[in-house]
């Protein structure tokens, strides 16, 4: 009795664990609609057979479609891509009967098959809680493209590539390239998560979800080189005027067609052109100020030798202190009366008095000794 017990509860903690083994993502679609649910699985698993089956509990899960044979059955098809390493299954003409729980399963011969992804599909006769109006969104090798999720039910929202890493907030990367979220709502009030993913690459070709709380919804992007054609669209979009012509006054007035390269030479000219001025001018201020620095530098260089030119001459024009061999003519002044000098008595008046200078003759000692010779 107790061995029975034990295995009784065995198999139910097996039962449980296997329910909730997995990841479930909650998927919701309007009646009459279709979807496409990619299943990623190992390397180790390229060779196996990938199967999709319905049903609540792991053990009594009943095949859907296989991928081995036949590959579709009723509403249901099934691909895998053993380059990308995923198979998708598609469900077309949804009636709510068709609301169940969902698996990706891959087979092991002699052994326990894998489960690799579990689903909740939910049918619905109004509007989905978060849909898309295209699953499959393509785009070019340096281009951008948009995807809108709507939705009206609340939580987290996230941009996640497959297998990888997610976006949330306002921007991010994934894989080196750019993410741009924005919220918005559009005429019909409808609230859309939309998401841009800009500078595409070829490796940016994958599966994404688009995630509203519990809900989510897989997006295929699909990245392809770029045409001749648009190559050559592109180079010539990129030496054009990016400005575009000025609208007319006139509401009625007929559109005016203009040639955006020439346009695009006469702007580079008259740009050309006025940097070359600007650059004239500047040149000439730190020129003329170049100019006014050495100028003064000059002067202030010149002063001390005018001052030291005119202390020289005003030495040389009068020399307080002649050398004792230079003939050097002294005065003396005397000081008598007019009426002394001519040997009268009388008083002399006070204006009398005259001032005579006797000049004195002196020799040099070299010129007395040529003398005395």
């Amino acid at each position: 009795m107790a061995l029975h017990l034990s295995l009784h509860l065995l198999l139910l903690l097996l039962l449980v664990y296997r329910i909730s083994a997995g990841k479930v993502g909650y998927v919701s679609v309007q009646t009459g609609g279709s979807i496409t649910f990619p299943c990623s699985y190992d390397q180790y698993y390229i060779n196996h057979v990938k199967y999709w089956c319905q049903g609540l509990v792991w053990e009594v899960c009943s095949y859907v479609v296989r991928a081995d044979h036949p590959k579709s059955s009723g509403k249901t098809s099934i691909s895998d891509d053993i380059n990308k390493r995923i198979f998708t299954v598609t469900m077309t003409d949804l009636t709510s009967w068709d609301s169940n729980t969902y698996r990706c399963v891959v087979e092991i011969n002699r052994g326990t098959d894998i489960m690799v992804q579990r689903f909740y599909l939910s049918v619905t006769p109004g509007t989905p809680e978060l849909y898309v109006e295209q699953q499959e969104v393509t785009g070019v090798e340096g281009g951008s493209v948009t995807v809108c999720c709507y939705y009206s039910n609340s939580g987290d929202m996230k941009w996640c590539r497959m297998g990888g890493d997610c976006v949330s907030g306002y921007s991010g990367t994934l894989h080196g390239t750019s993410v741009a979220l924005i919220w918005t709502s559009d005429a019909n009030n409808r609230k859309a998560l939309t998401v841009t993913m800009s500078g595409l690459k070829m490796e940016n070709t994958d599966w994404y979800w688009c995630r509203v709380g519990e809900l989510e919804m897989p997006v295929h992007i699909t990245v392809s080189q770029q045409t001749a054609t648009q190559r050559t669209s592109k180079m010539t979009s990129t030496t054009q005027d990016p400005t575009p012509p000025q609208p007319s006054a006139s509401p009625t007035a007929e559109p005016v067609q203009t040639d955006n390269t020439s346009q695009g030479a006469e702007g580079n000219m008259e740009e050309v052109h006025q940097r070359s001025v600007e650059v004239l001018i500047i040149s000439m201020g730190m020129l003329v100020v170049v100019t006014a620095g050495i100028l003064v530098t000059w002067k202030m260089w010149r002063r001390p030798k005018d001052n030291k030119a005119k202390d020289q001459t005003t030495n040389n024009s009068v020399d307080p202190f002649p050398e004792a061999e230079d003939d050097v003519t002294y005065s003396t002044v005397i000081f008598l009366h007019k009426a002394q000098l001519k040997g009268q008595t009388k008083s002399a008046d006070p204006d009398d008095n005259v001032v005579y200078s006797s000049l004195a003759l002196q020799v040099t000692k070299q010129q007395r000794a040529a003398a005395q010779q």
